[in-house]
């Protein structure tokens, strides 16, 4: 260790630095009718400080957004645009046990997605799946009489 080390030490300029935010995808659920409402929100949203991708689908009416930034602030900038935005409500069917209860399915939903709603999912102490167990054909111990 040298003595420009040492005294460098004690001598510093640099300014301390602010935490980076971690790298997110947002994705936001907007109205979009024409080619302007497309252009107008993607590039509302692209000169964002920390963007790095935008994806547009309009056919969904779906903008994702990937980068270093705050949700909140995407969804505030699309919405400075005069369109009607909120975050994405929506999740894979595939992925709730009960995509066609009340709660979770919604006629508006693109295809293949249902709500993400708390109701969406089966409860641990789930009756019905311990009973259809019962009359499995991969369960030895099934009842015989069917």
């Amino acid at each position: 260790m040298g003595a420009l080390d040492f005294l460098s030490d004690y001598f510093s300029v640099s300014t301390p630095r602010k935490k980076r935010k971690p790298m997110q995808t947002v994705e936001i659920k907007v109205k979009m009718d024409c080619d302007g409402c497309e252009r107008r929100v993607r590039h509302s949203v692209s000169n964002m400080k920390g963007v790095k991708e935008v994806e547009v689908n309009r056919k969904q009416s779906r903008v994702t957004v990937r980068g270093y930034v705050d949700p909140n602030k995407v969804l505030k900038k699309v919405k400075s645009t005069g369109k009607r935005a909120e975050f994405w409500p929506y999740i894979p069917y595939n992925l709730v046990a009960y995509p066609y209860v009340a709660q979770a399915y919604d006629k508006k939903a693109p295809s293949g997605y249902v709500k993400n709603t708390v109701q969406a999912l089966p409860s641990p102490n789930a009756p019905d799946e311990k009973f259809t167990s019962f009359f499995s054909d991969e369960n030895p111990n099934a009842c015989s009489i069917m």
